[in-house]
């Protein structure tokens, strides 16, 4: 009887293991961006919170059509007089402590269009010169490489992002590789990174589950959440999908979740589902506002 006894034991703890390895692997991680606001703090200190796993820079907000691209911190600081290269600093902190730093191209604002091949190569010529790992003589963030380039394409035109997205993943090539990440609206396919998403060439997709109520959260059920992550978990060829949430109920019109009923009703959900990678809030003012990636943290 000893030997069954003893050949028990190791399948309790394998069990255990095993366990303890699923449950490890549905661990995500959260994004959060960061820039729109002056009074959320320095990009430093975004990133010795703690919190977060990628801070996404906001906004590139003019690019495209001939237009010299242009950059908008809000209140932080001013790139047109050289006043953003102390951010080189902050970036390469929060690069040494694991977190990936990406520069977003496109948002709410701004004169963002694309209107040929051509002009989708001279704006990736210009993201790797004076962003990532190329050579300019005007840096607008100093010499800090980004870890790559998230599309936030809201307005203009659908068209020569999937070049984009090309010609800046070629750039891998040189070394360092280029992250591509993308805030498709929930609805799919996305009305403006849709072809470039189609390309499989992103990284990382934030899904905006907010403001936009036939896929979001709503009435305690996460149904219509849940059958949307399905179709963009096998429409779309990327490496990790994030639930993209408005930090506060003063982020956006509809979508808040209270961190409470996120982390009770739809992260048990989404967490099982396929090519879960974590939350993307909106955005780190609103978080300091509300507390929220304190309260879900232990969670995602």
């Amino acid at each position: 009887m000893a030997p069954a006894a003893s050949s028990g034991a190791p399948w309790v703890t394998l069990a255990a293991l095993a366990s303890l390895m699923f449950f490890t692997s549905q661990a995500g991680k959260i994004a959060v961006y960061w820039g729109q606001n002056g009074n959320e703090g320095t990009l430093a200190d975004t990133c010795a919170s703690g919190n977060y796993a990628f801070v996404i820079i906001a906004f590139l907000c003019t690019f495209g059509n001939g237009q010299k691209p242009q950059l908008n911190l809000a209140d932080h600081c001013d790139p047109f007089s050289g006043g953003c290269t102390g951010l080189s600093s902050d970036i390469k902190s929060c690069q040494a402590n694991g977190i990936k730093v990406l520069l977003s191209i496109g948002g709410g604002a701004g004169s963002h269009i694309l209107t040929s091949q051509d002009d989708a190569r001279q704006l990736s010529t210009f993201l790797w010169n004076n962003y990532l790992g190329g050579q300019s003589s005007s840096r607008p963030l100093g010499d800090a490489v980004l870890d790559g380039v998230d599309f936030d394409i809201e307005g203009g035109s659908p068209d020569h992002y999937d070049d984009l997205a090309r010609y800046l993943s070629a750039y891998s090539s040189r070394g360092k590789k280029v992250h591509l990440s993308a805030a498709p609206q929930c609805p799919y396919p996305d009305a403006w990174v849709g072809k470039a998403l189609d390309t499989g060439l992103f990284d990382y997709i934030w899904v905006q589950y907010y403001n936009n109520p036939p896929c979001q959260y709503s009435g305690g059920k996460p149904t219509n959440l849940e059958d949307a992550w399905k179709q963009w978990a096998s429409g779309i060829q990327a490496k990790e999908f994030f639930l993209g949430l408005p930090a506060s109920s003063d982020a956006a019109g509809t979508g808040f979740i209270p961190s409470g009923e996120l982390t009770s009703s739809v992260l048990p959900v989404v967490k099982g589902l396929s090519k879960y990678g974590g939350v993307m809030l909106w955005s780190r003012y609103y978080d300091i506002e509300s507390g929220y990636s304190n309260a879900i943290q232990s969670s995602v």
